[in-house]
């Protein structure tokens, strides 16, 4: 072979590669899904035990006036006993009627609702949860601390079935399903409402089967006492993702952290592409600097919990690591199209085949796990990457479908230039999504805009915005932006 062709062997492979790159998350969401139905044999339920422990709940509240007063009443209404319940509304600082709804509260149930006032607040909700858990720590009668955001509603037998699991002493946090609850569904709350039924019902179940959680939900969060005193009686308050931090530590300390699916917490979630994005922006820059804060975890098992796990790895490192693969695989389909597009058919056939099966495999296996939600949803699951991205997926099924079927739509014959035009797009699609989903949230900015980012989220799919909001904090993170807690607006659209 002349030095060209093992140049050109060697660069094929590489481009291979970078496609081959393209399918493994696709590959470990299908591998969750084989695993999680293990969860009906692999769980805590055999060590949980009927237990109703003294419970201090700790709410921060910032401007949450339209809320607050609904979650408190609510909370005094579970099926728990009440001399077990106290609640402790932490009052950072606000400006609006959040002071008066809370007081009001205090006065109709003096000794089980609290209300503590930050004159100094903007710190952050990790600040103001530690100025509630101090005052908490300085008696001796919490046993356990459930940590919870001003807006969301647990279903009256929630806390009981979280509390169930602290029988064993080895459990250190139990988390609960945090579900899309609003009145009224949008287009977004349908999207966001199924992510849900896959990132916790799905993602956090086989979890559970493989030793390692990632994240307790920030609106769910029950504590042992000796939990959160072994912590240091406090929130992590250097990470945008705190309650990551608090997760991770809890293992990495040998206690475990259980999910409880069958206790529901209804929570209001944005109805705007912009709210999400920047909601999501901050969970993402947490995730960004938690990955380099447990460097020295990645793929290295360790007795006593399982985050150092290969499985527990490639779960976090496909979700982190999402956008730079996709582009990989554009870039290794285009280059491998350049140099013989026979193979970069064949090699892009097979991608699209992965994640086409790996999908519909997904989708219909979460689809069951909460039915109502499956049923509400059901264009959502059908269009989550998006139309273009379904007709991409199918060209792979069909080959010639796009060369076939757009010149006879356009009226023009498929010519050679036409035909490697739509093939480029077809690859260049892969990571051209997220760029078209940071267009989708300068839309939605506008008054006219936003009109229009309903049909065209169908149309660019809303897992390319979770993707393009992973990329965003990747660029944020290394310009050094600063770090703040963006709180997202509630309006008290939780159903009741």
């Amino acid at each position: 072979m002349s030095p060209l062709d093992v140049a050109t062997t060697a660069l094929t492979v590489v481009l291979v590669a970078f496609v081959a790159c393209g399918a493994v998350p696709a590959l470990v969401t299908a591998f969750q899904f084989l695993v999680l139905p293990l969860h009906a044999w692999i769980n805590h339920y055999d060590r949980a035990a009927p237990y109703t422990p003294r419970i201090v709940v700790v709410i921060p509240a910032w401007n949450e006036g339209l809320v607050v007063g609904g979650s408190i009443d609510r909370l005094l209404r579970l099926e728990y006993p009440a001399d077990r319940l106290r609640i402790v509304v932490v009052d950072d600082a606000s400006t609006d009627d959040t002071p008066d709804v809370v007081r009001e509260r205090v006065r109709r149930h003096p000794g089980r609702v609290v209300h503590l006032r930050r004159e100094q607040g903007g710190e952050g909700k990790a600040h103001t949860l530690n100025h509630g858990i101090r005052h908490v720590l300085a008696d001796g009668w919490m046993e356990a601390l459930l940590i919870m955001d001003a807006d969301v509603v647990y279903e009256p037998t929630s806390l009981r079935k979280m509390a169930r699991h602290l029988a064993d002493e080895r459990v250190g946090a139990v988390t609960a399903y945090i579900k899309e609850g609003s009145a009224r569904k949008n287009f977004l709350a349908r999207f966001i409402g199924f992510e849900y039924v896959l990132a916790q019902l799905a993602s956090r179940r086989s979890q559970s089967v493989l030793g390692a959680m990632a994240c307790l939900a920030g609106g769910a969060q029950l504590h042992s006492r000796r939990n959160i005193e072994d912590l240091g009686g406090a929130i992590d308050t250097s990470s945008l993702a705190e309650d990551t931090v608090t997760t991770f530590e809890t293992q990495l300390a040998g206690r475990r952290v259980v999910l409880e699916p069958h206790a529901i917490v209804l929570a209001e979630e944005p109805h705007r592409i912009d709210g999400l994005w920047r909601q999501r922006l901050r969970w993402a820059r947490g995730n960004v600097q938690l990955t380099r804060r447990y460097r020295h975890l990645w793929f290295r098992p360790a007795r006593g919990h399982g985050l150092g796990s290969i499985a527990f790895g490639l779960f976090w490192f496909s979700v982190f690591l999402l956008p730079a693969l996709m582009i990989a695989a554009s870039v290794g389909l285009i280059g491998l199209y350049l140099i013989d597009s026979t193979l970069a058919s064949l090699v892009f056939r097979s991608l699209w085949i992965v994640v086409g099966a790996s999908y519909v495999y997904g989708m219909l296996y979460g689809a069951q796990l909460d039915p109502q939600t499956g049923r509400t949803s059901w264009r959502e699951i059908i269009l989550f990457p998006g139309a273009i991205s379904l007709v991409v997926m199918l060209s792979a099924f069909f080959p010639g479908i796009l060369g076939e079927w757009l010149p006879g739509v356009l009226g023009v014959a498929p010519s050679p230039a036409l035909l490697m035009a739509i093939d480029l797009a077809s690859f260049a699609w892969i990571s051209l999504c997220m760029l078209a989903a940071w267009g989708l949230r300068l839309l939605d900015r506008t008054r006219i805009g936003s009109r229009l980012t309903p049909f065209l989220t169908y149309v660019v799919g809303f897992g390319p915005i979770l993707c393009a909001v992973t990329f965003a904090a990747y660029v944020a993170e290394a310009r050094g932006a600063a770090r703040t807690w963006d709180k997202t607006e509630k309006t008290g659209r939780v159903l009741g």
